[in-house]
């Protein structure tokens, strides 16, 4: 297997204000956009070209990874005119690859960090002559994603959509967003229209008679839609929790990218990165966050679990916990900002302005 497809369309919605100016899939984790994990494991599995099927802020990813050269990688870059959906966007893309009809095709999302084994996942879809083959995870509370169960030799029997009720919920497995398609299943996907692969191809070609089948792969794995959990895959990365080839540093409680500058005394821990000319002031405790590029952290900050925005200043002895500033945003000295408060960018919070906590 060669080739992959790349889902990187998305708005980010639920990721906002980090996605007001960045696509989600170039937001930084661990000091580079999360992209470049995904395709630095992609390239280390075997695969060689890879097609990005983009939508919302398109312009922003070929300027960055070109050709994909420098990455080992043939890249090549689809736009959306109006969005498709993931069964279209897959469909929408076909046409730039060059497998044959019985070839396995990669498939994967721009929100998604895994330590999948890629290598196995093809080669179960090759042994079991599956037309599809999904990575499947197990997950303590299943309702937020779609249940795939499977019989006992692995192969998919059906496809339930979020269950609420105890008895809906039949299995812990769920859809874990990477898939093996044979290259002939993609082109049988309408043209020219929305599709969800979730909710329409899966089950229309379980329908049919196809043969799909589930992997259960039980290591690392995280969607990264929220915030909070963003902050948390890319401290994963940095602690080396999260496997990736493409973290810039080694592994550890902190990471620090050239052209930061951290003060002696300042307290960096539970895989805290700081980016590319942030400025981390004296006596500070950062926890478990992300400072991005040019980001100033005034003397006396505590901050735990929270993203920094890119040039965004944070004033003296302000109190962060679980907190998200937007790109430019300047929160004053002696403020206390929680429980997942989300400062937009660009806005400005005065000195002692907030001392309570927020659900927002």
């Amino acid at each position: 297997m060669t080739e992959a497809i790349l889902l990187v369309g998305g708005k980010g919605t639920r990721l906002r204000p980090l996605t007001a100016h960045t696509p989600k899939p170039m937001v930084p984790a661990a000091g580079v956009p999360f992209l470049t994990h995904q395709l630095a494991r992609a390239r280390a599995a075997g695969v060689t070209h890879i097609v990005m099927a983009t939508s919302y802020l398109a312009e922003v990813f070929e300027p960055h990874f070109g050709d994909g050269s420098e990455l080992g990688l043939h890249l090549e870059y689809v736009t959306e005119d109006e969005p498709l959906g993931t069964g279209g966007a897959i469909r929408n893309v076909a046409g730039r690859l060059h497998s044959a009809p019985g070839d396995p095709v990669l498939i994967f999302n721009g929100d998604i960090l895994t330590g999948l084994d890629i290598k196995a996942l093809v080669a179960t879809h090759r042994t079991s002559g599956a037309d599809v083959s999904l990575h499947l995870t197990r997950v303590e509370d299943p309702r937020a994603f779609g249940l795939v169960p499977t019989d006992g030799t692995g192969r998919v029997t059906a496809f339930l959509e979020k269950p609420q009720t105890p008895e809906e919920i039949v299995t812990d497995q769920i859809n874990a967003g990477a898939y093996v398609f044979n290259r002939s299943v993609i082109d049988t996907i309408p043209t020219g229209r929305p599709v969800s692969v979730e909710r329409e191809t899966f089950p229309g070609l379980l329908a049919a008679g196809a043969h799909l089948q589930g992997m259960v792969d039980s290591t690392y794995w995280l969607d990264l839609g929220t915030p909070q959990a963003f902050v948390r895959g890319s401290a994963d990365l940095v602690l080396g929790r999260a496997p990736s080839p493409a973290v810039p540093g080694r592994c550890g409680d902190r990471l620090v990218l050239e052209s930061a500058e951290v003060a002696p005394d300042a307290k960096l821990t539970g895989g805290t990165v700081v980016g590319p000319r942030a400025v981390i002031g004296a006596g500070t405790r950062i926890d478990g966050s992300a400072v991005l590029e040019g980001a100033v952290i005034e003397p006396g900050a505590r901050i735990r679990d929270s993203l920094i925005g890119a040039g965004a200043r944070i004033g003296a002895r302000t109190v962060l916990d679980g907190a998200v500033i937007g790109d430019g945003a300047v929160v004053g000295p002696d403020n206390e900002l929680r429980d997942g408060i989300r400062i937009w960018c660009g806005a400005e919070i005065p000195a002692g302005a907030v001392r309570f906590s927020s659900d927002q």
